[in-house]
């Protein structure tokens, strides 16, 4: 029993609090505060435990929850960190976690989910009907393919197996002056090619062409041929992690070995090279079947300070002088 208070005693009313303020206190103890930070910490952590595989622009958990949050929560990247102490209401949650959802559950690669790309700095619309671009050949075009060749006589440039675009449009920034040609198998990849030619505002320098290699190009010659085709092999192909299986297969398969489509690369680029023009290509994992398939070709195997490898520069000359090898190859 409580000590009954003297009449003569005034106390001082208790404020009622109002249904808005009852209804916020309340919705703040359900609902913890959470930031851009926190979000993405979780995703790490939830990638983490679904064992993904990390190939398509990202190399670790924490990097790719981050694109997914940034992405879902409308953030621009140059902001970072300064938005990671963000407070993010319930809709942007939602978004969040819509993301996650299907990365874990569907094995998309982030890029397909967000529906774009980065590639020498420059944004790039994606879907399944393209690669992801991610070749550390971005790194050699930034340089202007320097010291193999002077960027001042570079007028034409070839791009085999142009997919998204990425390698054609990086090259036409790099050699403002240059004219470049993309050609792709795929009428489906050319689509998205030509959709990001425009987006960059590079329709008179860029075209996109539908060619099984070199078929269309005619009798053109290129100062730089640079190509990141398919290559790779059956047995790989059936190995991939299921992230891969939502890129096209046609981009990635190339024979038992993985090396069909370097073949006819290597027979026919010296025919489409200029004078000391060079040939640039892509052969990742296939490295060492290619080395083994054609030891006598002086293969030059470029380094990356950034990471990456299986990338080989030949010039013309050097192409010529083994003809006889690479047709029998």
């Amino acid at each position: 029993m409580s000590k009954p208070r003297a009449r003569s005693q005034v106390t001082k009313p208790r404020a009622r609090k109002s249904r808005a303020t009852r209804s916020r206190a309340t919705r703040s103890r359900a609902t913890p505060r959470v930031s851009v930070a926190d979000l993405m910490h979780e995703g790490a952590r939830r990638f983490t435990r679904a064992h993904l595989f990390y190939g398509h622009g990202t190399d670790n958990a924490f990097d790719e929850a981050a694109a997914l949050v940034f992405h879902a929560l409308r953030l621009d990247h140059a902001d970072a960190p300064a938005v990671y102490a963000k407070s993010v209401d319930a809709a942007g949650r939602r978004r969040v976690e819509e993301l996650f959802e299907r990365r874990i559950r569907e094995r998309v690669p982030a890029a397909y989910l967000m529906k774009r790309m980065w590639f020498m700095g420059l944004e790039l619309e994606v879907d399944e009907r393209v690669l992801v671009p991610r070749s550390p050949i971005a790194e050699l075009i930034e340089r202007r393919f320097a010291p193999w060749i002077d960027a001042r006589r570079v007028a034409n440039i070839l791009d085999v197996g142009t997919g998204s675009g990425c390698i054609a449009i990086a090259c036409a920034v790099a050699f403002p002056d240059a004219h470049v040609d993309g050609v792709d198998i795929s009428t489906a990849a050319l689509t998205v090619a030509r959709r990001n030619i425009r987006r960059h505002h590079l329709g008179r320098r860029v075209r996109a062409l539908r060619s099984d290699h070199f078929a269309a190009v005619g009798g053109r010659r290129y100062d730089v041929i640079v190509s990141n085709p398919p290559y790779v092999g059956t047995t790989e192909m059936r190995s991939l992690p299921r992230e891969y299986r939502h890129e096209p297969r046609i981009a990635l398969a190339s024979g038992q070995d993985g090396l069909d489509s370097v073949r006819v690369i290597l027979r026919e680029a010296a025919a489409h090279l200029r004078a000391a023009g060079i040939l640039v290509v892509e052969v990742g994992n296939s490295q060492r079947a290619l080395e083994r398939a054609l030891r006598a070709l002086p293969f030059t195997w470029l380094e990356f300070a950034r990471g990456g490898g299986g990338v080989f520069l030949l010039t013309r000359e050097q192409l010529r002088a083994h003809e006889a090898v690479l047709a029998v190859s």
